[in-house]
């Protein structure tokens, strides 16, 4: 073993190794981990799709619609942000993938198309499930929220049965796209141990041993460089024969600063992520009614689905359109093309994409957050009329978002100054960063301005 090469004296909250605290390590080594969080997921899972597909018709009575969209969905970016991409190690689509390979896998290679455009069909795949959710009203129908988890069980299925480790959720999962992007700014990373990883020819991490399987992401630890892809599963801890993997804590955002190879998907769907947070807004607005009758008469249809369609639109455009603006003046400083720019610092809204979406999400669960609570109890014949089902005053979620959005500000303004200082020459800096400084000032705003507005609760 090469433990002399492994850290051993540095504080864990300065990227020092978490794995040298023992209790974590032997989490992370034991052959219970991560099935004793993945199981009892598995078992809340099929308890929601229970009751979203055979329980209570209203939203407001049924626990399935409560659990996900009150609880799940508000918590998944804080872990994004907290954990990295943990969430898809114990994602009960992601158990099921597993047992299925387990008892009919084929285990066939991914095919290259996926491997070539993946990021783009999670982008579409994205915007598609968001503006169905509108359109048909997935979120205020449990039973159409079943059939988007049926759906997605379908394909995970499907995928399992054909293809290699989790292929589905590496190249097809929407969440897996607003996963990857969200985890870069991540504070946990997990990585191999350059020096050590460079003297080994077994590739325990990525091949598997009789511990535990290869990677389920197609991850090497040995040259790793983003939280992206890794769900910090602890396969390759196991397997390593070194000592080489490190779980380290790391400063939020600090990932994006140093993009390698920068993607136009990838960055295009952090400015799409941030229309969504906009649209999403607009939509709970008190105010929306009286909007969406103006629509309809300056378009000349009562048509919700091309009304809404408009609107989902223009608000995806809006974010997309001023990155791009912001890239091709920008581009008059450093010489750089439209499409370089663009897909260089379209990381740097990610930080203020996770605020805003935080921020969103704050609102249905504090504000709705006690109807968790009285659709259990309708389970066993308690029933509540009349209650709030606010946790905390408006006000205090207001505070929270607009901290969260202050945060946010400053994470995605570092992040495009740091961009810019570590691929630029001195004297190109400050042209390049200030277009990009301004958009991020102009979507701060434009967030502020609509967590101003009073909002409808959802259950």
């Amino acid at each position: 073993m090469n433990t002399e090469l492994k850290p051993q004296n540095k504080n864990i909250f300065a990227g020092g190794n978490l794995l040298q605290i023992k209790a974590i390590d032997r989490l992370m080594r034991s052959k219970w981990f991560p099935g004793i969080i993945q199981w009892p997921t598995l078992i809340i899972f099929m308890v929601i799709m229970f009751q979203l597909l055979l329980g209570p018709e209203s939203a407001h009575d049924n626990l399935g619609t409560a659990l996900t969209w009150v609880l799940w969905w508000p918590l998944i970016p804080i872990i994004f942000l907290f954990l990295g991409r943990f969430w898809c190690a114990i994602c009960p689509f992601a158990t099921i993938n597993d047992l299925v390979q387990k008892f009919v896998g084929n285990n066939r290679p991914v095919p290259k198309f996926l491997k070539k455009y993946g990021i783009w069909i999670i982008d579409a795949l994205f915007i598609f499930i968001t503006w169905s959710d509108h359109v048909w009203g997935v979120v205020e129908n449990p039973f159409g929220s079943g059939v988007l988890m049926l759906t997605l069980t379908t394909g995970v299925i499907a995928s399992g049965s054909f293809f290699e480790r989790r292929t589905f959720c590496r190249h097809v999962c929407f969440l897996g796209g607003l996963s990857g992007n969200y985890a870069r700014t991540g504070m946990l990373a997990l990585r191999g141990t350059p020096e050590i990883c460079a003297a080994c020819t077994v590739a325990s991490c990525y091949k598997g041993t009789e511990k535990a399987p290869g990677c389920p992401m197609f991850e090497f630890p040995k040259t790793m460089t983003s939280n992206a892809n890794c769900v910090i599963c602890a396969d390759c801890i196991k397997n390593c024969p070194n000592d080489s993997i490190q779980l380290t804590v790391r400063t939020p955002t600090k990932e994006l600063w140093f993009i390698r190879k920068p993607k136009m998907e990838e960055a295009f769907l952090s400015a799409v992520i941030m229309g969504i947070v906009f649209v999403q807004n607009v939509t709970m607005l008190e105010i929306w009614g009286s909007m969406l009758k103006w629509l309809e008469r300056a378009v000349g249809t009562t048509n919700y689905a091309i009304t809404f369609s408009i609107t989902f639109a223009i608000a995806i455009i809006i974010p997309v359109a001023l990155l791009g603006m912001a890239s091709w003046i920008a581009g008059k400083f450093n010489k750089a093309t439209l499409v370089e720019n663009f897909a260089r610092f379209g990381y740097a809204i990610i930080a203020l994409d996770v605020a805003g979406h935080i921020a969103h999400n704050l609102f249905h669960l504090l504000a709705e957050g006690k109807s968790i609570f009285y659709t259990a109890i309708a389970l066993f014949g308690q029933e509540v009329h009349g209650a709030s089902p606010a946790l905390v005053g408006m006000g205090t979620i207001q505070a929270l978002q607009y901290g969260l959005l202050a945060l946010g500000f400053i994470g995605s303004l570092y992040t495009a100054y740091r961009i810019t200082k570590t691929n630029l020459p001195e004297g190109k800096v400050w042209g390049t960063f200030i277009p990009y400084a301004a958009l991020i000032v102009i979507l701060t705003v434009m967030n502020i301005y609509l967590f101003m507005l009073p909002m409808a609760m959802r259950m």
